[in-house]
């Protein structure tokens, strides 16, 4: 790494406490703490998600993502005897890219069952592919009888919680399978609370990017370089970008619930059929590699729902590009003092 992308992250890092890192969800979802940050004035209130409605700017509506999470890690037992998990990437012309958490060897089998097996075909860089003793039109079966919620490392678990564990880690209102990674600030969200939201006349609307690998990774040098990030695919339909538009028009406060929702938004607000309407959205299935960092200006989004992230990382750099470094960073104190926890099933920020 070079020293200057050095020195950008470490302008993002931040100290904290093993104990920090949430290693289950709130229960119920919504009585995860909620730290209120108002621009306008730079107040801050903290309470919890349950009453959200309460710090809400009047008329917001909230714009979520749809996203399913796909049960991605699955346990398979080497020829030798030894377990290995694997991560489903994608399906290329027929294999399974995975990554694996040890090495395999080419051209050996690993088993999931003692009917379903897969042949390690090739290795490229830190991807292997694997080749199916099944059809591939049945990998979703596979995936939803044998996998695993694919929950990032610092969250420790057994396989014995595998199915408890699926269920924490999806929306409830989760509806398309793509993702590897769950759009974590969805999970705070209960029924009751969407109902109490509607009740409030609280707009509520959706959209999709199914979330990837590149999400967790580090920046990299050739990113900062480039201004772009890793590809991830998105889709907003007609109906819903008109109602979005109209709320703009209308001066609604548009709040994203998640910096998925940031990066769809602002990508279809920056399209050049978009752009040619001021604060406009188009109807769009697409990919994005949109970067937001400090410097960016929002086009459509005027507010954020999102948890606390891990150090240096690119969905710091987002939430910093809302506010700044500085005040994100002083939030990020008080929220330790507080004793609020920290990422993918830890508490969340209300930013507008």
């Amino acid at each position: 790494m070079a020293d200057k992308t050095k020195n950008i992250l470490d302008a993002f890092a931040f100290s904290f406490s093993p104990s920090s890192i949430a290693q289950t969800p709130a229960s119920p979802r919504d009585a995860a703490k909620l730290l209120v940050y108002r621009k306008s004035d730079k107040k801050v209130s903290c309470d919890t998600f349950k009453n959200l409605a309460k710090y809400l700017p009047a008329r917001a509506v909230l714009v979520f993502n749809e996203t399913k999470v796909i049960p991605a890690r699955l346990f398979v037992r080497k020829e030798t005897g030894g377990w290995v998990e694997v991560l489903y990437i994608a399906t290329k012309k027929g294999l399974l890219q995975v990554l694996a958490d040890r090495k395999l060897v080419l051209r050996s089998k690993a088993r999931l069952t003692e009917d379903i097996s897969f042949t390690i075909t090739k290795s490229d860089g830190r991807f292997y592919y694997l080749k199916p003793s099944f059809p591939i039109s049945k990998l979703q079966m596979v995936l939803e009888r044998y996998g695993a919620a694919p929950v990032p490392p610092y969250i420790k678990h057994s396989r014995k919680a595998s199915m408890r564990l699926r269920e924490q880690y999806q929306a409830i209102f989760a509806k398309k399978y793509g993702s590897i990674a769950a759009p974590t600030a969805s999970l705070h969200f209960t029924k009751r609370l969407i109902v109490d939201l509607k009740r409030q006349s609280f707009g509520i609307e959706f959209v999709t990017l199914h979330v990837g690998l590149g999400t967790f990774a580090p920046v990299t040098d050739e990113q900062l370089k480039q201004g772009k990030l890793h590809s991830e695919w998105y889709s907003i339909d007609a109906d819903t970008a008109r109602r979005l538009n109209a709320a703009k028009r209308a001066g609604r406060p548009i709040i994203a619930v998640g910096t998925t929702v940031v990066r769809t938004l602002e990508s279809a607000a920056l399209s050049r059929s978009a752009r040619r309407r001021r604060h406009s959205l188009r109807a769009t299935s697409s990919s994005t590699e949109l970067f937001i960092r400090p410097g960016y200006r929002f086009k459509f989004v005027d507010g954020l729902i999102t948890n606390f992230h891990v150090p240096r990382s690119s969905l710091m750099m987002l939430v910093a590009a809302f506010i700044s470094r500085k005040e994100l960073l002083a939030l990020y104190r008080k929220a330790m003092k507080r004793k609020f926890r920290f990422f993918s099933f830890g508490d969340g920020m209300l930013l507008y």
